[in-house]
């Protein structure tokens, strides 16, 4: 008998777990997976929840890895929603809850493909293994980071391996994300000397000096684009000086920009741009600048190649709609896979993930795990 993915979306909703909270859902999974033959390890560390799974051999001749989350954003008003959010209620074919896009469909789909794919067609030289954590949506340290360090130092391998986010704008079968950019936030500390606004020569104003700094951080786009990533892309998020007072000059004041940014450029790069550019503003107005960066995760891409090529194949004959090669959007834990093996994101349509209302269709997420079952099947064939 056929596992249920949308049965299995409906369960996790149930399960109210909001980062950094497990809620039950990997609880779920991993009896679920124990049941159906597969190795279970709970690889939590510094409290943050995660799963590892594997059925077959470690150390497998060809292993096939998936990826996913089950922690989920908060709801906000609950009597917002039409229904509960996590009710995980099934109306008119459509499955409601918080989750229900990003990305417990994602999860139950992979689960209940590699189940029915390890007890109806088991593989003799080959390994499936499941990596999920249930932190994903907060500060990402101790989720999937951790599992690829603990299967490294536990010589656990994948060869290949899907991220389950959803991938598709609006049509299923649209897009594959074949990487992801760079993301970087900065944030310029300007000091001066504070003064009465009538008498500017006795003062020295950051804010005059900040201005001027980001003017030249905006005045040109940081590329043009490369051959697989949109335009790099720098965008002034906040300034600030707490100044309350009209007539006054203020002594500190801050910004924050954040840099989305292509494999033209690395973490370390763009640190070395923001930090020049400052001193040159420093060395022109006398205003003081401390620069602090956090560099969330780096751009990279999987060259198109038999693995790509195996799940664009899939896709397409499945859905009758051939996928774009994208590495657009925001980050994914693919960043800490890709160091790891060769890895995609392919999932849901993602029209109504983190809303009030999130919900998918119950078909849909039926559709993805035969998806997933047939790339398990082409691959091990």
């Amino acid at each position: 008998m056929s596992t249920d993915a949308a049965e299995l979306t409906a369960r996790l909703i149930r399960c109210p777990s909001v980062t950094p909270e497990e809620g039950g859902a990997l609880v779920l999974l991993e009896g679920l997976l124990t049941d159906a033959g597969f190795e279970t390890r709970r690889v939590d560390r510094n409290g943050t929840p995660n799963l590892f799974a594997r059925w077959g051999a470690r150390g497998a001749a060809r292993s096939f890895g998936f990826n996913g989350h089950t922690d989920v954003v908060p709801p906000g008003d609950p009597a917002s929603w039409t229904h509960p959010p996590f009710s995980g209620v099934e109306v008119d074919g459509v499955i409601w809850g918080r989750g229900a896009t990003d990305m417990k469909s994602g999860v139950a789909a992979f689960v209940a493909a590699a189940m029915d794919f390890v007890r109806e067609t088991p593989p003799a030289d080959g390994a499936v293994i499941l990596t999920i954590t249930g932190d994903e949506e907060g500060v990402s340290r101790d989720g999937t980071i951790a599992l690829v360090d603990w299967m490294e130092a536990e010589g656990e391998r994948m060869d290949a391996c899907i991220v389950g986010e959803p991938s598709n704008p609006e049509v299923m079968g649209e897009m594959i994300k074949i990487g992801r950019r760079g993301s970087l936030t900065a944030t310029f500390t300007a000091t001066g000397k504070q003064g009465h606004a009538a008498y500017p020569h006795r003062a020295l104003n950051p804010l005059h000096a900040l201005v001027r700094l980001l003017a030249g951080l905006t005045a040109a786009p940081l590329d043009e684009g490369t051959a697989h990533f949109d335009p790099s892309g720098l965008q002034v998020t906040t300034i600030d000086c707490g100044n309350p007072a009209s007539n006054v000059i203020p002594e500190k004041a801050t910004a924050v920009v954040n840099i989305r940014f292509n494999d033209r450029h690395s973490g370390d790069s763009l640190t070395a741009m923001l930090r020049e550019r400052a001193a040159a503003v420093e060395a022109e107005t006398g205003v003081r600048f401390g620069v602090d960066v956090a560099v969330s995760g780096e751009s990279f891409l999987t060259e198109p190649g038999p693995f790509v090529s195996l799940v664009r194949e899939v896709v397409a004959e499945a859905t009758g709609v051939t996928p774009v090669l994208s590495t657009t959007g925001g980050t994914s834990d693919a960043r800490f896979i890709k160091d790891h093996c060769p890895v995609l994101e392919f999932g849901l349509v993602g029209s109504f993930m983190h809303q009030v209302d999130e919900r998918v269709p119950a078909a849909q997420v039926r559709q993805l795990k035969d998806i997933y079952q047939a790339i398990l099947a082409r691959y091990f064939a």
